[in-house]
């Protein structure tokens, strides 16, 4: 059965994890810039969860992103990376220099996640429907040596129409990982069109819920309910895995890219993105100014 997670309100942490999602989108436009076009719809829309995984809920350590007692964060949706890219310059694994170097030669923010070029990057992503059951392995392997870290699957919509997806889903139950924690990005669209007119999903919630997972569903872009719904997450003390369903909005922060039709791959032209960093930074200074 699925839970809905109500927004807290006056939780510590909260200021700082906005100005944390300000600037993971602002690194993520800045790298799009550098290419003229990426997945720049993902990366803001996704943004407010990355800020709570990476200056809230992962134990990680900067200076050592292959510590042993690491949390991982699996990114199963490769083609996000310029997001994760974003989120580990905020948490200060990647220097904020090398966003100029995205996508290019020799760079080691290549466009399509690779963890043999980017340190926090567990796993070469972007074939879809290999991140939760390579989540699965790695929960299984934490568990037999002892290692408390929590491992987190991060996927796309998309990905639900992978058998493999499912069948890691029933293996992760049948285990009883604990440890595992599922973030899926329910925002409607792949390659192909709407998502849940590709292969329709719904009822989402109850479906993780049969395959033996503790669910929530909570709006993704909305940063109290994302806080809560990861601490609940972690806090659970039933021995099943857990999944967060964030609806999310592609483009968020920028209006004139919200509003598009077709926005799994961005082009942008050159003054568009002048414009976008300005009304992301405008409305950051107006939410300054109400605080």
């Amino acid at each position: 059965m699925s839970t809905t997670i109500a927004a807290p309100t006056g939780m510590a942490g909260l200021s700082e994890l906005k100005q944390s999602a300000y600037r993971i989108r602002r690194y993520a436009l800045q790298m799009g810039e550098v290419q003229g076009q990426g997945y720049i719809g993902q990366a803001l829309g996704w943004a407010d969860v990355l800020a709570v995984a990476y200056s809230h809920a992962l134990n990680v350590r900067p200076d050592e992103p292959e510590w042993e007692g690491r949390d991982r964060f699996l990114l199963s949706h490769g083609h996000y990376a310029i997001a994760f890219y974003a989120a580990l310059i905020e948490a200060g694994i990647i220097p904020q220099s090398e966003l100029e170097t995205y996508g290019s030669d020799d760079s080691r923010l290549p466009m399509s996640g690779m963890a043999t070029y980017t340190p926090g990057m567990e796993i070469s992503g972007g074939s879809l429907g290999h991140g939760l059951p390579i989540a699965v392995g790695m929960a299984l392997g934490l568990r037999q040596k002892k290692n408390p870290a929590f491992v987190y699957n991060s996927m796309s919509d998309g990905e639900l129409d992978e058998g493999s997806t499912w069948e890691a889903a029933m293996g992760a139950a049948h285990h009883g990982l604990g440890n595992l924690i599922c973030l899926v990005d329910i925002n409607n669209q792949q390659a192909d069109g709407q998502s849940s007119k590709v292969m329709g999903f719904e009822p989402l919630a109850d479906k993780w819920a049969a395959f033996g997972w503790h669910v929530q569903r909570v709006d993704g872009n909305d940063l109290p309910a994302v806080l809560k719904a990861f601490d609940a997450a972690r806090a659970l003390t039933e021995a099943k895995p857990r999944v967060i369903l964030f609806d999310t909005l592609m483009g968020k922060g920028v209006p004139f890219l919200e509003k598009r039709e077709k926005n799994h791959f961005i082009r942008v032209d050159p003054p568009e993105w002048h414009e976008a960093l300005q009304i992301l930074d405008q409305s950051q200074q107006a939410q300054g100014a109400l605080a």
